[in-house]
């Protein structure tokens, strides 16, 4: 079969230049994601050379050219003019870098701390412009709240309220959820969840006022069962689908709700060796004997190494959620949810379509896994029953 001319040198340095206009006009992320589309295209140019007709070549090739753009293309965004945002949890973190980047762009500001004279609030003042204003909240607080959502309201009366991004987070406990004391479910709940919509309650008159845009930041742990993080899991479940009814019941109002879902990252508050010692050395005090009987010391020490080791893995680079972030706050059209971190498609990719038992393994061997607790080894004596803490305890009888 005759087969068509391919397009001369002339042809092709004609379609060259308009797809560099195309690509200049896209605003293109240049990294490693363009580089690899530009090589996938050049392999799919070789093929259609060789396999198909230059029309159907073409055809081909325009439609994976514009499917490779629309996909690395930056989404456009709004200006930033004079809009406002109240961020919760800056005195580290995604907080505290967040609120500096979104200073230097030229938005106005407001950072809430729990310390106002904490290193994070200190660096805050020190490189940041006199927009942005500090204020010192705790959301386990009523008080704390109803005095922040009063300084807001007299702080935004001339340019208004664009963005609440809900940062603020709290983790109590690594253990198993029977080694776990419901207190700090409680806690972890009373930041996570209540401070949260108690604050996002109450600045709504001003969000729907300016159709502004309300960020969370979740946590796969949320959408997971990742293991020994129940406590802080649930608040982030709660919290999540708290924003996905926000997200139906306000799109009347112009109002748009994103989720972060960030992974594994080096945040001050993650990776404070001294602070999960802490933790884990009230955890072992507060244990009921029967409780630390039936798993073992070592038990929960293992637990402490593993979830220290899976640290390791946390990525230094917090500017993906920033960016996230930023975009959720400024794109025209923000996404319900961003997954921001290394593995994550794998690992929802494995969550949602293979088995419970290989879900579990996966995270068993990612995350924490499991010793086999002391009353179920060979060998060992059963649980012993604390009877301290039975209110009808039953007579004993000594052998003599």
């Amino acid at each position: 079969m005759e087969r068509w001319p391919w397009p001369s040198g002339g042809a092709w340095l004609l379609v060259a230049a308009r797809a560099l206009l195309q690509l200049l006009r896209s605003d293109l992320r240049l990294g490693r994601p363009l580089l690899a589309a530009l090589a996938l295209l050049a392999a799919l140019d070789w093929l259609c050379q060789r396999l198909l007709p230059p029309p159907a070549a073409l055809v081909v090739l325009a439609g994976a050219g514009w499917i490779a753009l629309s996909r690395l293309a930056r989404p456009p965004r709004l200006p930033v003019a004079t809009r406002a945002v109240l961020i919760t949890g800056c005195d580290t973190g995604f907080g505290k870098e967040t609120a500096k980047k979104l200073d230097a762009m030229g938005f106005t500001v407001l950072a809430t701390v729990l310390d106002l004279n904490g290193p994070g609030a200190l660096e805050l003042r020190a490189r940041c412009s006199p927009r942005l204003k500090l204020l010192q909240m705790d959301l386990t607080k009523p008080e704390d709240i109803s005095r922040v959502l009063e300084i807001t309201k007299a702080h935004t009366a001339s340019t208004g309220l664009w963005g609440l991004v809900n940062n603020a987070g709290l983790n109590m406990v690594v253990a198993d959820v029977e080694l776990s004391p419901v207190v700090t479910f409680r806690e972890c709940m009373e930041v996570n969840f209540f401070g949260a919509l108690e604050l996002t309650k109450g600045l709504l008159p001003l969000l729907r006022h300016s159709r502004g845009r309300i960020v969370t930041v979740g946590s796969p742990a949320g959408d997971m069962p990742y293991p020994c993080l129940a406590a802080y899991g649930t608040s982030k479940a709660a919290i999540a689908l708290l924003m996905d009814t926000f997200s139906c019941e306000l799109l009347p109002w112009g109002i748009k709700v994103s989720i972060i879902q960030p992974g594994c990252f080096k945040t001050e508050a993650v990776t404070n060796v001294n602070l999960w010692e802490k933790r884990k050395q009230l955890l072992l005090a507060n244990l009921p004997r029967e409780l630390l009987q039936a798993y073992g010391e070592d038990y929960i020490e293992h637990l402490h190494g593993q979830f220290l080791n899976s640290l390791r893995m946390a990525l230094p680079d917090l500017s993906p959620v920033v960016d996230a972030i930023i975009d959720a706050l400024l794109a025209a059209q923000p996404r319900s949810r961003y997954y921001t971190g290394r593995g994550l498609g794998l690992m929802y990719f494995i969550h949602h379509y293979l088995p419970g038992g290989l879900r579990r393994r996966f995270l068993q061997n990612f995350f924490i896994s499991h010793l086999l607790p002391r009353a179920l080894r060979p060998g060992q004596p059963g649980p012993v029953h604390d009877t301290s803490q039975d209110p009808n305890p039953s007579p004993t009888v000594s052998a003599l």
